[in-house]
């Protein structure tokens, strides 16, 4: 090898550097567009680029695609402590650079839940000092990785209740906690990190299924008694407020009635975290939108995947944020939304509201060439 000779790797990322570097000063727009030529170049030359925040846009003043504002999300961070495990926290410190990187900054930020692995104090510190830093005010939810150890103790006390809501420029915002669990853990005698190992295992036969309960429909019911049927609601929760596929607690049990609640309401989103996969469904009046991770992707179910999913291809094992990434809604007047997927080492997609509202028949987003599990 002559000296001074630079691989087509070495050299890439040498681009991708200068190409990032660049872009600290462009605007948010222009710099989705570069995000997914670079991801088309980087394609093209057998290699990838990745970049890393979950990008929301709302607009509710009037009809069209201009955004009223901006609010970032990110999601399924599932930290270990450092020292056991870096590869998580790298992607999670990604991410947080990449929504302190945008120009404009978003209104605020929403984290999905699973910010921690285990639960364990040491892990959910480590997720709030990496969320700390980030610009924008942050909007938390809890997933079942944070809860289960024990049952949100120190989730609360660094974050507050587990579910609350808010008013931000004519959109009405729930964060709901969609993970309770039936009590599975005490007639067997287990400890506190059994219940823990057991619930992160998913599919088992010793936990129940996902809900968000009683207490939680009450709770919900009264929040929204005081908000028009007029008004978009958006609600965060984080496992899927449907039922996709049981066998992996890709699933809450009590959605139906969940969906009840929600019917009268004109327009109704839901973003949720916890299936790490490109996801889309709409079921009467609410339109459901599956977030991606930062952690790891999960495959398809082999069985009730929603008809209106865009499955994304088969995610490489060897590249750790394959599969992975981020993504942008603008929410319209409608109170629809339209969804771009930025997979962070592949092209974006994009999944419009004409897509949903024309049950699959409008503007449907390119379907992928490789089977995806």
């Amino acid at each position: 090898m002559s000296r001074g000779h630079k691989s087509i790797e070495t050299r890439h990322y040498e681009e991708r550097d200068a190409l990032f570097a660049g872009l600290r000063h462009v605007s948010r727009r222009s710099f989705m567009k570069l995000a997914g030529l670079s991801a088309g170049l980087a394609m093209a030359k057998g290699l990838v680029t990745p970049h890393g925040f979950q990008l929301v846009e709302v607009a509710s003043a009037a009809e069209g695609d201009k955004p009223a504002f901006t609010f970032a999300y990110v999601s399924d961070t599932h930290l270990y402590p450092a020292s056991l495990n870096d590869r998580f926290l790298r992607a999670a410190l990604k991410a947080v650079d990449d929504v302190n990187t945008l120009d404009p900054q978003p209104d605020f930020v929403l984290f999905g839940g699973d910010l921690a692995q285990l639960g364990r104090k040491e892990e959910l510190d480590l997720g709030r000092q990496i969320l700390k830093t980030i610009k924008a005010p942050v909007h938390m939810m809890v997933g079942e990785h944070d809860w289960f150890l024990d049952m949100g103790e120190h989730w609360r006390a660094l974050f507050g209740p587990e579910q609350h809501s808010f008013d931000h420029k004519g959109v009405h915002f729930v964060t709901l906690m969609s993970v309770q669990e039936k009590d599975f853990w005490t007639a067997r005698g287990m400890t506190p990190a059994e219940r823990m190992q057991t619930v992160a295992g998913l599919d088992n036969g010793v936990q129940s299924r996902f809900e968000v309960g009683e207490a939680g429909r009450a709770w919900l019911k009264s929040d929204l008694a005081k908000v028009d049927h007029k008004t978009p609601l958006v609600v965060f929760s984080h496992s899927p407020l449907y039922k996709y596929y049981r066998p992996w607690n890709f699933w809450t049990e009590d959605a139906e009635e969940v969906q009840a609640i929600l019917k009268p309401f004109r327009h109704v989103t839901v973003i949720h975290g916890h299936t790490h996969q490109l996801l889309t469904n709409r079921i009467d009046n609410i339109q459901f939108h599956g977030m991606l991770s930062t952690a790891w992707p999960w495959p398809y179910a082999p069985e009730g995947l929603p008809k209106l999913t865009i499955q994304m291809n088969r995610a490489d094992p060897f590249d750790q944020f394959d599969g992975c990434g981020d993504g942008a809604v603008d929410v319209l007047e409608s109170g629809l939304v339209n969804k771009l997927y930025n997979l962070w080492d592949r092209n974006p997609v994009t999944v419009r509201a004409s897509y949903l509202t024309s049950s699959a028949r409008q503007d449907a987003p390119p379907r992928t060439k490789l089977p995806s599990y």
